[in-house]
């Protein structure tokens, strides 16, 4: 199965990808998880508390116009808790911060604990849509159940809200007067203070087991002796509750919502007209006409901050050291892992380079060991292929040019060796002599000839003339032309046509091709041979075939037959052996139409060479 190097590098991708995710979710997981446990460790107690500062606060902004002198507060319950607590405005100023009073201001936390807000703060969640009536009536009733749990003034959840010392002075009174009047009439009343508020409690008939329980004489008693003001809210309250109502009338009225005012022991309510029609329009008018009324007597609107900043930060103190350690790891982990894999992917490169460079320095061996199936592998083999054909191209560019070499050395030194010896004397310059030379100046124009061929033929400039010929012609043409060459070898030359095959083709140069084929044909046939050069019509073209029954061919020299100066006769005699340059020309000459060559042969049962022009080079009959 063949590995992609794609795929492998996308491997060590998701791989990284995959260390650096779970080490970000451990570090994560355990930055969260220590700080959750740090925070549930050392706070079990941290809702009460924050609930206690909470309260105090709201309780200061109710009874404070400003957040004037709120930093004393803070410090006090800051040292009574144990906890950093930070008061800010709305629009970001800092109120008040235990933290900064210490020396030390840490950053804030990014969401503020609560809202602490007196005009709609939660006081105890006591009242409905006008809570303080219906408190002091749910109560008065004896029906606690009936209490809904939405926002409301402070008047409802700090009775003592506005009252001046004389009114204190006055409703301790009454409580005096109550006790006293339930004493008259035989009955065991105490006055206790609730939040410097004075409540009455009297004993009631229910004891259990001799044990004396007191209760509000509102709810089992009769409490005629009660004075009607002992509850009452102070002249602060009385003159916001009046504010309050005539600024929901007047939004009630303009909305066209019908209402009613209800009065009850010294507060008035504005109710729906329907009892339980509590509409939003309803309930905007009335809740905005509450934040009217109470902004000039309570503290405006803050944000709570406790504690520190807990958000894990990776650029500060532990949060950096954690964060550099988790990154290092990751980073040796990705190495380690490149440099493994990288390794094996590099090794190959690095052998392939080698390789390279020796062949550039004139080691043609050259060649790299391959293993598996991927691109690499793939680039290992070509390289081999590669190397081994210009190993074998070099050997056959030095083969050749001995060839050549050779060729021209034996008719030149002939040449030469015939003039001297009649320059000398030693052979008289006659006609024998002048024949033999110009043989031999023959041959070496020949083989220039043939050399030229193939050069033209590497270049891709052996150029062509086709014309419209009949290659049934251009056969006999050749066998004429190599006739008497047959006939002075005693073998038979003759054709085998079945008619007119007309294509378009130059006539000179498959004349040449042929005629290659049929001077090879003749050499290697013996005396009393046959040779025959036919031409048929096949789908694809045309076939030229030359067949003898001569010596034939061994096997393996046919892979090497249209190499240049290859001969299977390795002897260089020149009854039995050319120049060697003819199949080679052939080839190209046969390549040049958009054929090719081919051969059959069996050593001791002749040959068949076969020249295959395509259908595209024919012509219409």
């Amino acid at each position: 199965m063949r590995r992609s190097v794609l795929i492998r590098f996308l491997g060590l991708s998701l791989a990284v990808a995959l260390g650096a995710v779970i080490a970000t979710a451990v570090i994560a997981t355990y930055s969260t998880s220590e700080k959750l446990q740090g925070e549930i460790d050392a706070n079990t107690g941290q809702l009460q508390v924050d609930g206690e500062i909470y309260a105090e606060l709201s309780k200061y902004a109710t009874d404070h116009p400003t957040w004037s002198g709120v930093d004393k507060l803070v410090h006090d319950l800051a040292d009574k808790l144990g906890r950093r607590i930070a008061v800010v405005t709305a629009d970001g100023s800092m109120l008040a911060d235990s933290a900064r009073m210490l020396g030390a201001a840490p950053d804030l936390p990014s969401v503020p604990a609560a809202t602490i807000d007196a005009r709609t703060g939660d006081f105890g969640k006591l009242s409905g849509p006008m809570g303080m009536y219906a408190v002091r009536k749910t109560i008065a009733a004896g029906k606690a159940s009936d209490i809904v749990t939405t926002a409301g003034p402070p008047f409802v959840a700090y009775p003592t809200w506005g009252l001046t010392e004389e009114e204190r002075r006055a409703q301790d009174r009454l409580a005096e007067q109550a006790v006293d009047c339930y004493a008259a009439q035989g009955k065991n009343a105490s006055v206790v203070q609730a939040g410097s508020v004075p409540q009455v409690l009297i004993e009631s008939t229910q004891s259990l087991a001799g044990v004396r329980v007191m209760e509000k004489p509102g709810v089992a008693a009769n409490d005629s002796c009660l004075p009607p003001g002992l509850n009452a809210p102070s002249a602060k309250a009385k003159r916001v509750n009046d504010d309050e109502v005539r600024r929901a009338a007047a939004c009630l009225d303009a909305a066209g919502i019908k209402y009613q005012i209800n009065d009850l022991e010294g507060l008035k309510s504005v109710d729906p007209k329907v009892k339980g029609e509590y509409t939003q329009q309803f309930m905007d008018c009335t809740n905005q006409a509450r934040v009217q009324a109470l902004t000039p007597y309570v503290a405006p609107p803050a944000k709570l901050y406790l504690g520190a900043k807990s958000t894990f930060n990776v650029f500060s103190g532990e949060g950096l050291l954690r964060t550099a350690a988790t990154a290092l790891g990751v980073l040796l982990i990705a190495a380690l892992v490149m440099i493994l894999a990288g390794r094996r992917l590099v090794r190959p490169i690095v052998a392939l380079t080698g390789a390279a460079q020796r062949m550039r320095n004139g080691d043609h061996a050259a060649r790299v060991p391959v293993t598996g199936k991927d691109e690499v592998a793939r680039l290992g083999h070509a390289f081999n292929e590669m190397a081994e054909a210009v190993q074998r191209h070099d050997f056959q560019r030095k083969a050749m040019v001995s060839d050549v070499a050779h060729e021209l050395r034996t008719p030149l030194a002939n040449i030469k060796g015939y003039l001297v010896a009649s320059e000398d004397g030693v052979v008289p310059l006659d006609r024998e002599l002048v024949t033999s030379l110009l043989e031999e100046t023959d041959l070496l124009e020949h083989l220039v000839a043939d050399l030229q061929d193939l050069a033209l033929a590497d270049a891709g400039m052996l150029r062509l003339h086709p014309a419209p010929r009949d290659l049934s012609e251009v056969v006999q043409q050749v066998i004429s032309a190599h006739r008497p060459a047959a006939d002075s070898a005693a073998v038979a030359l003759t054709a085998e046509i079945s008619g007119p095959a007309p294509a378009s083709v130059d006539s000179a140069r498959i004349r040449q091709a042929l005629g290659n084929l049929v001077t090879n044909a003749i050499r290697y046939t013996p005396p009393g041979g046959h040779v025959v050069v036919g031409v048929r019509r096949v789908d694809a073209g045309y076939n030229l075939t030359v067949t003898d029954d001569g010596t034939g061919i061994a096997a393996e020299h046919l892979p090497h037959l249209f190499d240049r100066f290859y001969r299977a006769e390795q002897s260089r005699s020149r009854t039995t052996g050319g120049s060697g340059l003819g199949l080679a020309i052939t080839k190209h000459l046969a390549e040049a139409h958009g054929g090719r060559i081919t051969v059959t042969s069996r050593l001791g049962s002749g040959s068949t060479f076969t020249i295959s022009i395509p259908s595209t080079a024919t012509l219409s009959a």
